[in-house]
């Protein structure tokens, strides 16, 4: 892993490939950029940085509160001392959070963008009281206990056993992280803001991805919008994890974006 100093923390990265496209991979809650080591190899025509998020895997964490807006202009601070414009963002669940707030905030940066398993809702009110449950169990318990009961469920129930190798390895990637980074970002999940306008008024092409077997974010949550801007697909045989339980596929229809995106 690298690093790279964005004020008040180090941001660690991964960049590996090259090719015409840049491809920027977000990861979604308790994850790290590890959630994309099956991708990052098919993606092999293009240019891929895979980020750690504040508080997550390897990367630092700001001392006081922070919101879903402020994670985007890590990414932000990131790209302008990289030097990188014109990319192709896509984020995973709370990565897709972040990634619509980067594009409402510095669209000009971007040459299109994906939501995989993700939504523009806002957090509904039982969605907000289970993220107080969450701060409650990590304060109680640690992240031990909690990323063991999380990670299962965002898998298919119908492939627990065929992808038990899978699931132990999220819960690791999941154990690292730190227990006030994830606090912290569910108080910034749960105070997001709804970006359905975001999505249906972009003049940049969009991706939402859904898992047919997804009981985090169902489709009907992700598809929220209809324009000629917006490109969908489902995985048949994903819950909330796509990029662990249909890997080639995902990648495909990423790839398939980006060239048709030109």
């Amino acid at each position: 892993m690298q690093k790279q100093h964005i004020g008040g923390f180090d941001l660690a990265y991964q960049d590996r490939g090259e090719g015409k496209e840049t491809v920027i991979l977000l990861h979604g809650f308790c994850g790290s950029s590890s959630y994309w080591e099956e991708v990052v190899p098919l993606l092999d025509s293009c240019r891929v940085i895979t980020v750690d998020l504040r508080g997550h895997g390897q990367s630092g964490i700001s001392d006081s509160a922070f919101t879903i807006e402020d994670m985007a202009k890590d990414i932000h601070y990131f790209m302008d001392q990289k030097q990188l414009e014109n990319v192709y963002l896509f984020g995973h669940s709370l990565g897709g959070y972040i990634t619509l707030a980067f594009a409402e905030l510095y669209k000009e940066k971007l040459k299109g963008y994906g939501l995989i398993h993700s939504t523009a809702l806002a957090d509904s009110e039982a969605a907000k009281k289970n993220r107080l449950s969450s701060i409650e169990k990590i304060k109680k318990e640690g992240m031990h206990s909690f990323v063991d009961d999380l990670v299962p469920n965002l898998f298919n129930p119908e492939r627990q056993e065929e992808l038990k190798e899978k699931i132990q390895t999220a819960k690791e990637i999941g154990y690292e992280t730190s227990p006030i980074g994830a606090i912290q970002t569910l108080k910034a999940m749960r105070n997001r803001t709804d970006r359905s306008d975001i999505v249906k008024n972009s003049d940049l092409p969009i991706l939402l991805i859904a898992g047919e077997h997804d009981g985090v974010i169902p489709k009907e949550k992700v598809f929220i919008q209809e324009a000629p801007q917006i490109h969908t697909e489902v995985l048949p045989d994903s819950g909330h994890m796509g990029l662990f339980e249909e890997p080639e596929k995902l990648t495909y229809i990423l790839k398939e974006f980006i060239v048709n995106s030109q």
